[in-house]
């Protein structure tokens, strides 16, 4: 066994060789993702929750991330499928490269540039991941392509060159040559050895992302229903089973995604129009946050049980995330657009917005009809038609003026910037207050700590039994103990407010 430390990052523990192979023998799905097992006598690596037989301990090596294993010359499980796992939920500088590089910012080769944007020399971006990871930003970056490549692989029917460029190489002898000396086969294998793909149509792909359990779909969905964009986005019931539809617009490419759940294998189960298939990795980013798949719920539920007014609303909702968003500007307008009113009123707000500013969007749902607003298209509407669809103008222009701060790359946070940094950031611009730029950071940037305080619906939750309800002053020093979660502590007090 190896003699190696791993740190799990979301609690500071240190796991031992011993410890990993306690959780891989018991299968623990809280480890899935947070280590993989490299077993020397085969030379595969997997997840903790590989269903094959357990090896020996002697046999096992253990390291915190897929590139790891694949820098020390393990090859990927068919079976249990390292591309799946989901990550370790992590607000450090180092995450956020990962999360860049995962979403395909090195596909183009670039160190210098990506280093750049997080604000380091290309030799201090080399030093961050050899320290946290153990490998060097191109190894990340070759391993997520690779490992996203043979998801494709396994998950669709899409021909070898669309594999190949939807994972971010840049011609397919690359592709092939680096597949092979990686894993010792060719991608045609792999396809061979997968099971055979759900097959929605030759305008449709399916692709599958994984969570670690307990899951709360029917309440993430019925928050997203009851905030979904008019003729963007919405929740549709089917044969009882609930599924959340949205158009996409990424980048130049355009189409229509459908999300449902499958408990089963503790996935979700995304179906795409294939017109999204060169955007695929940014795409399956976007989609991991907006799910909030890479939370931990046993985690945070360890963290948040001694508090009784949450420990009660835990039992009741097991699995409870912080529902994010597909795009972040569009979350931020409909934030400000609640401003004032009630959460329907919003919604009507939004929906006019759309087909006011909104572009049409071909895609198979009753329903669901536009492409949200983009930034620029606000950035330069009059404030007066902004209002005309029934606002007061003073919020008019705070959509304005929002819009032309997305523009400028407002949005685009450096990596690592703590939270009070955002916050004060999001609040440069005019009409944004605390409750609003808590409420972006919350769910569009994807800070767990985020907190709104001046919601009088959580004022009035977290009161004691027969109090009207706590100052905003009051709510941040009960909440104190919450950090650093205290994102998922407001979910499950408006969860049980209804």
């Amino acid at each position: 066994m190896d003699t190696g430390i791993i740190i799990d990052h979301e609690t500071g523990t240190a796991l031992t060789p011993a410890s990993c192979y306690r959780a891989l023998a018991a299968k623990d799905a809280r480890f899935d993702g947070v280590f993989f097992t490299g077993v020397k006598t085969t030379g595969i690596y997997c997840r903790p929750v590989c269903g094959v037989k357990t090896p020996r301990a002697s046999s096992c090596t253990f390291f915190s991330t897929a590139a790891a294993a694949e820098a020390a010359g393990f090859r990927p499980c068919l079976r249990c499928r390292p591309e799946l796992a989901p990550y370790a939920l992590q607000q450090n500088l180092a995450h956020a490269v990962w999360q860049r590089i995962a979403a395909g910012a090195l596909n183009d080769g670039d160190t210098e540039r990506l280093a750049d944007e997080v604000g380091l020399s290309s030799r201090q971006l080399r030093r961050v991941l050899l320290q946290h990871f153990g490998v060097t930003p191109v190894e990340l970056a070759q391993t997520q392509r690779l490992l996203f490549a043979k998801k494709l692989l396994q998950e669709t029917h899409l021909p070898m060159s669309d594999v190949a460029y939807a994972a971010g190489f840049g011609s397919i002898r690359r592709f092939n040559a680096l597949f092979l000396s990686r894993y010792g086969m060719a991608p045609t294998e792999i396809r061979r050895a997968a099971e055979t793909p759900h097959v929605n149509g030759q305008d449709a792909m399916t692709l599958r992302l994984a969570y670690r359990p307990p899951f709360a779909w029917e309440e993430m969905t019925a928050y997203l229903a009851g905030r979904a964009v008019p003729g963007v986005e919405k929740v549709e019931t089917v044969a009882g089973e609930r599924r959340y539809l949205r158009s996409i617009r990424l980048g130049d490419a355009d189409g229509w995604l459908s999300v449902r759940h499958v408990p089963a294998k503790r996935q979700l189960e995304m179906s795409l129009a294939v017109s999204l298939a060169h955007v695929l990795m940014p795409l399956m980013a976007r989609l991991r946050a907006q799910f909030d798949l890479d939370a931990n719920p046993a985690i945070i539920a360890a963290h948040l049980s001694p508090d009784p007014l949450l420990a009660k609303r835990l039992v009741t909702a097991p699995g409870l995330r912080v529902p994010g968003a597909f795009d972040a500007f569009e979350l931020a307008i409909r934030a400000v657009l609640g401003q004032q009113v009630s959460v329907s009123g919003a919604t009507t707000l939004s929906g006019r917005l759309v087909q006011r500013f909104g572009e049409p969007a071909a895609t198979p749902f009753d329903g669901v009809t536009h492409h949200f607003p983009s930034s620029h298209r606000l950035a330069h509407a009059e404030a007066q038609d902004i209002a005309a669809i029934g606002m007061p103008l003073a919020r008019a222009q705070a959509i304005r003026h929002f819009a032309q701060f997305a523009v400028q790359g407002g949005l685009q946070l450096k990596p690592g910037m703590p939270l009070n940094e955002a916050i004060a950031q999001l609040k440069t611009v005019p009409g944004i207050g605390e409750w609003t730029a808590q409420y972006i950071a919350m769910r569009a940037l994807r800070f767990s700590d985020a907190f709104p305080a001046g919601d009088l619906c959580l004022q009035k939750t977290a009161a004691e039994a027969g109090a009207r309800r706590l100052t905003e002053k009051q709510l941040l020093a009960r909440a104190a103990h919450w950090s650093p979660w205290r994102s998922y502590a407001a979910m499950l007090l408006w969860h049980a407010s209804g």
